[in-house]
C-alpha cells in the first residue's frame, strides 16, 4: 500500500519575500531604462585644452587631449562606411535612435559610440586602443574646436 505525505507549507513570509525580490528587480530595471531613456537626450561633449569630456549617460568620461588622434578625427557615414559600422555591443546600450558604450566595429577595433544620427558621425582615433564615435549637433565646428583645443 503506498502513502503519500505531503510537505508543511512555507510560512506566508517566503512567499512575500518571493514576491518582494522580484517586484524589486522589475522597478529597478524600470528605473534604468527610464534613466537611460532620459539621459540619451541630454549627453553633451565639452572639448577643451584638457581633452574631450563627455557628460551625461552611464559611458560619459573625459579623454585627455594627448590620447587622441585629433589629426585623424573626421566625419563618417555609419550607413556608407563599413569600416566605421557598430557591430557587436560588448557594454552598450542600444535603443531605437541611439547606441552608447562599448562596441565592436564591423571591421575590427573597439570603439565608444554616442550615436544618435548615422549620417555625420564624428570619429576620433586615440591613442589607447579604440576610437570614438558621436553624434554632435555641429560635426565641422566640434573637429575644429578639436583640432585647436591644445593651441
Amino acid at each position: 500500500m503506498k502513502q503519500v505525505f505531503e510537505i508543511v507549507p512555507p510560512s506566508g513570509s517566503a512567499f512575500t519575500v518571493v514576491v518582494a525580490v522580484i517586484l524589486l528587480v522589475q522597478v529597478g530595471l524600470l528605473a534604468l531604462v527610464v534613466y537611460v531613456a532620459h539621459s540619451a537626450r541630454y549627453v553633451r561633449f565639452e572639448v577643451s585644452a584638457d581633452g574631450l569630456q563627455i557628460r551625461g549617460g552611464l559611458y560619459g568620461r573625459t579623454i585627455p587631449l594627448r590620447d587622441l588622434v585629433v589629426e585623424q578625427a573626421r566625419v563618417v557615414d555609419l550607413d556608407t562606411d563599413a569600416e566605421y559600422r557598430l557591430g557587436w555591443r560588448a557594454n552598450g546600450i542600444g535603443l531605437p535612435g541611439y547606441q552608447a558604450g562599448w562596441h565592436r566595429m564591423k571591421k575590427g577595433g573597439k570603439a565608444l559610440a554616442f550615436v544618435t544620427e548615422r549620417k555625420e558621425v564624428v570619429f576620433i582615433p586615440t591613442r589607447r586602443g579604440y576610437s570614438v564615435l558621436l553624434s554632435v549637433a555641429s560635426p565641422d565646428a566640434f573637429l575644429y574646436a578639436l583640432g585647436t583645443a591644445g593651441r
